[in-house]
């Protein structure tokens, strides 16, 4: 019976999205055993400075900005797997840098190639996502590629705690391998899903990129920019978060590996079943509800005392990313022409770099300043008058229901 189920599982999804769920894993535990801890290995390389391990940190989403406006053009016309295979290089080659690093100027060039490779992987393993699966299954399979990711939210943070302190370089060589791993799988394994070549030889859609018009677009830029808060308090969790900790808690190390693999196992055991029960909700409501956790969240960041209240709120971020991450990237593929779908999720997915990037380096500025308790509190303000946006267009954009034919002739 429990054999029959397994199986059953297995063939409700695509094959290429089982690919791509093992590759999203074997990635994502090495990434998780590096992303808590590396802007404090790098504070304490850099003998305390709380600056420049924002300004490296943030110059890896930055630069991968401009990259990712162009990548996402770049798998319509080129196709989903060549830029995937790029990127999966990149960011291998940017772990086996940051073993030989030394100089500040070593680490801002490393960080600059991973934002690099991050930025090109997004947008087209996204719009491949949206190539292989119907529509009203996509909220489903996007949970079910965050429940891949918090594997390694599970594991890695444990594992990561435990390496860092017997050999960083170790930790760096273990993520460039499973970069390799997932690339071999790309490669010889995922099918190339993008629209078929015309007979000119570009793709349907895909031989430029398409202009950036406010009157064409005015629905995706503007979510894109309203989604910029809770970016920013992603952005802290792994950069100021940890040096907030540092002032209130003594073994605060132990107390971000435990908080981030908690969140990693409830989203496991959770998302999917989140997914299933929120599918036929409109998504205004779910990401309505979603920016309400966050800002309840931000406020539990910064005025926790007790370990028992930062577990509280780090569940209650649990709840509200297992939420927000896949209705949004729904609404995108939704709203996206088909033949644009990669060119679309790389101007959505400048929100997340653009937080990434300026997070730190804001954050930084604002903890330096003033406290953890200012920083967000400012984050959980920002949240609500963003999430009352948010939840505007999104249902303006859910009031204006189109087929996939109608999006395209528009986009003509």
């Amino acid at each position: 019976m429990r054999s029959s189920k397994l199986a059953g599982l297995f063939a409700k999804y695509d094959g290429g999205v089982w690919i791509r769920v093992v590759g999203a894993a074997l990635t994502t535990i090495t990434g998780f055993m590096i992303r808590p801890f590396l802007v404090l290995y790098l504070y304490d390389q850099m003998e305390g400075s709380v600056m420049l391990p924002m300004l490296i940190v943030g110059l890896q989403p930055l630069c991968g900005i401009v990259v990712s406006w162009f990548g996402g053009g770049w798998s319509d016309r080129y196709g989903r797997k060549p830029l995937m295979l790029a990127a999966l290089t990149i960011q291998m080659l940017s772990m086996i840098g940051y073993v030989f690093a030394s100089d500040v100027w070593q680490y801002a060039a490393i960080s600059i190639l991973n934002g690099l490779g991050f930025a090109l992987f997004m947008p087209a393993a996204n719009a491949q996502i949206t190539d292989m699966v119907e529509e009203d299954r996509r909220a489903e399979v996007f949970a079910l590629m965050h429940t891949a990711f918090n594997v390694g939210a599970a594991v890695g943070p444990v594992l990561g705690l435990l390496m860092f302190q017997w050999n960083p370089a170790a930790v760096f060589l273990l993520s460039a391998c499973t970069f390799l791993a997932n690339a071999l799988l790309v490669a010889f394994k995922l099918p190339e899903t993008a629209p078929r070549r015309s007979a000119r030889g570009t793709r349907a859609g895909g031989g430029r990129r398409p202009p950036i018009s406010w009157r064409m677009h005015k629905p995706l830029l503007l979510m894109t920019l309203y989604c910029l808060p809770v970016g920013l308090l992603y952005a802290q969790v792994e950069t100021t978060f940890p040096l907030h900790l540092q002032t209130r808690f003594e073994d605060y190390r132990t107390l971000l590996a435990s908080l981030m693999t908690f969140n990693g196992v409830m989203v496991i055991a959770l998302q999917i079943w989140i997914a299933r029960r929120s599918e036929k909700m409109r998504s205004y409501i779910v990401l309505a509800i979603a920016q309400l956790l966050f800002a309840a969240v931000a406020l539990g960041y910064g005025y926790s005392s007790w370990i028992v209240a930062l577990f509280i709120a780090e569940f209650v971020f649990t709840i509200g990313e297992m939420a927000f991450g896949p209705h949004t990237q729904k609404v995108i593929s939704v709203l996206a022409p088909a033949e644009q779908r990669g060119f679309y999720f790389s101007v959505y997915g400048a929100s997340n770099l653009l937080s990434r990037g300026l997070g730190p380096i804001l954050g930084g500025l604002l903890l330096s300043r003033t406290n953890g308790e200012v920083l967000f509190t400012v984050l959980a303000a920002l949240i609500l008058v963003s999430g009352f946006g948010l939840y505007r267009v999104v249902r303006g954009i859910e009031a204006v229901p189109r087929t996939e034919s109608e999006r395209s002739t528009l986009s003509a």
